[in-house]
């Protein structure tokens, strides 16, 4: 798997009071999809998602403590590490790299809602990441994630 990380998720529980906060501290959100924000920051991305909806995605059962998936009930955090990698095949190579070492797959690589392609998974300490291929970003020949016209 690449070393680096392209996008941090937070799940908020009030994505516009979220929102507004991070504009206080003088951050500039970037073309974004109606139920998400997102921040260029540098050569990554922040995202702001409601956290219900973040952990239904990711895989993760918040509303069951005996849930026997790393990183579920009101243990998880909501947090996301994101890898955005530039095809879809990379995904799958970049994932089976982390299964291989270890890793618990939560979500296996699909077609998403959004346009993209990406699965999940946590490490072996319950981390949550998604390795994701997104057609509307931008991942350049160094690493770096930049936003897209607010698809995706």
């Amino acid at each position: 798997m690449e070393q680096r990380v392209s996008l941090v998720t937070l799940g908020v529980s009030d994505l516009e009071r979220a929102r507004e906060f991070y504009r206080s501290l003088g951050w500039t959100p970037g073309p974004s999809p109606e139920h998400i924000a997102f921040f260029q920051t540098g050569g990554m991305v922040v995202a702001l998602w409601e956290r219900a909806a973040l952990a239904v995605d990711s895989g993760i059962d918040i509303a069951d403590d005996t849930e026997d998936t790393p990183g579920s009930g009101d243990t998880w955090g909501g947090k996301l590490l994101g890898l955005n990698v530039a095809s879809a095949a990379e995904v799958d190579e970049q994932l089976a790299d982390a299964q291989q070492a270890g890793a618990t797959v939560l979500r296996d690589p699909c077609t998403r809602f959004w346009g993209g392609y990406s699965g999940v998974f946590t490490d072996i300490d319950g981390h949550v990441w998604e390795i994701a291929y997104n057609p509307y970003w931008t991942v350049t020949e160094d690493g770096r994630t930049l936003l897209g016209d607010g698809r995706g």
